[in-house]
């Protein structure tokens, strides 16, 4: 299994939340940057993410530290171009010279998880960053990221095995 051994992420509603919430069912490790008071488009961030608040309310320095601190960022969106915060997010990645994987709905032709999973051990990442669309703007965004997550690291001839075992 390509696994990464910590999962970084801002904890905003849509891919954010959905990849943290992801991490604690499977119990893999995460943390990252949210803005200062736990601030997100749904009021404040709950306890159990484990998260540091940054300096500043704002939602770009979470951002870019999320991606400063990852050695990689994976940004999930349904449209196929990037705007709002995961353009900013893209550009903070080119800033930082860190590896970034866009991985759309609208265009994927490759199976999104075998694309994830190749990214994670190609660029040998262990501190996955997960980033993409607000929930309000994209709220099938959710249910792609958890899909998406679950092929990456757990495959279903994965999942078969220890079935048998």
């Amino acid at each position: 299994m390509a696994r990464c051994l910590q999962l970084l992420s801002g904890a905003q509603t849509g891919a954010d939340r959905t990849a943290l919430d992801w991490a604690i069912f499977r119990d893999i490790p995460h943390g990252g940057w949210c803005p200062k008071g736990r601030k997100a488009e749904d009021g404040v961030i709950p306890p159990q993410y484990q998260l540091t608040e940054t300096p500043s309310a704002t939602y770009l320095q979470r951002t870019e530290w999320n991606v400063r601190d990852s050695d990689g960022t994976v940004i999930f969106t349904i449209a196929a171009k990037l705007a709002g915060g995961s353009k900013r997010t893209a550009d903070f990645a080119k800033k930082h010279g860190k590896p970034l994987l866009h991985v759309s709905y609208a265009g994927s032709y490759e199976c999104p998880g075998e694309r994830l999973a190749a990214f994670v051990r190609e660029q040998n990442i262990k501190k996955l960053n997960v980033a993409g669309s607000r929930g309000s703007k994209e709220p099938k965004v959710a249910s792609f990221v958890k899909e998406a997550l679950e092929e990456a690291f757990y495959p279903k001839a994965e999942a078969m095995v220890a079935q048998d075992s």
